[in-house]
């Protein structure tokens, strides 16, 4: 890890005045594969603040989901300590929820009757349950589609329902594993806008885990990059820009470079290198 890896990793773990909302604690995850054992994570240490959003990227297999998994509690077989307020990650929470990159919905329920399911546990009379789910349907921009089925929507208004059904349930920490990856480029960049409103309202923390840097430093505070087999931090990268933030902006796009960089370990992808051009004919070099 180097000089500037090391000194953001260490500003992003330090204690503060408020204690972090979640803290990972020397975190390790080993899976067997075929009867050998796989380590998937190795002494992953992160602290979250209340309100943060945190973005982790990282090449395929590097064990971005995997930290899901853990952190939301489907999986407790696991090396180090996660906190929520001090406590440790036991299994799944009321406080916490996640949205996969398929939106999960079921099929034979309306948008109303599959927000509604995140109240399922509240105590909550029909009325009480009817305007919340109206609030939340007008939150994720839905109105006019609350009897519409899965099918009937598009994949966007599908993932807007599984988010809606999510903070239905107030959570206090929303995990997000590559949820708009499926989409079209144009029904992406509305959503990420449409979720950092939400965010603004709800006040949420988010960790979201994505393979797209531009997308990663467009939304996120902190970018947490990873290193491959195990997956272990590389780089803590600050984005300290305030939203809404312009996308073609010169100093966001200096920081999903230096995001690249850190994920691809050279920055080879800004120009194509002299040699990979050598040898070809002139017509085609000018295309």
């Amino acid at each position: 890890m180097n000089a500037f890896n090391t000194s953001a990793l260490h500003a992003a773990n330090q204690p503060d005045a408020t204690p972090p909302l979640v803290s990972f604690e020397n975190v390790g995850k080993t899976f067997s594969v075929d009867g050998q054992p796989f380590e998937a994570i190795r002494g992953f240490d992160l602290s979250i603040n209340e309100g943060e959003f945190i973005a982790i990227v990282g090449a395929s297999g590097c064990g971005k989901s995997t930290l899901l998994r853990l952190l939301v509690g489907l999986d407790t077989d696991f090396n180090g300590s996660i906190r929520i307020d001090g406590q440790p990650v036991t299994g799944i929470g009321g406080e916490r929820g996640i949205v996969f990159q398929e939106h999960r919905l079921f099929p034979w329920l309306t948008v109303e009757q599959n927000i509604a399911l995140g109240l399922v546990n509240d105590p909550l009379t029909q009325g009480e349950r009817a305007r919340k789910v109206h609030e939340f349907v007008q939150l994720v921009g839905l109105t006019g589609f609350e009897s519409a089925y899965p099918h009937q929507l598009s994949g966007g208004m599908a993932q807007r329902v599984a988010i809606a059904r999510l903070l239905v349930a107030s959570p206090r920490i929303l995990l997000l594993d590559e949820p708009f990856g499926a989409l079209d480029a144009l029904t992406r960049q509305q959503l990420q806008d449409e979720l950092l409103a939400i965010r603004e309202r709800s006040g949420v923390t988010i960790l979201l885990v994505t393979h797209d840097a531009e997308e990663a430093t467009y939304l996120a505070d902190r970018v947490v990059v990873l290193e491959p087999r195990p997956g272990r931090i590389k780089a803590v990268v600050e984005i300290e820009l305030p939203h809404p933030r312009l996308r073609t902006g010169v100093a966001l796009h200096g920081l999903r470079e230096k995001v690249l960089q850190q994920i691809t370990g050279a920055g080879d992808h800004l120009r194509p290198a002299p040699s990979r051009v050598e040898g070809l004919r002139p017509e085609l070099i000018a295309l």
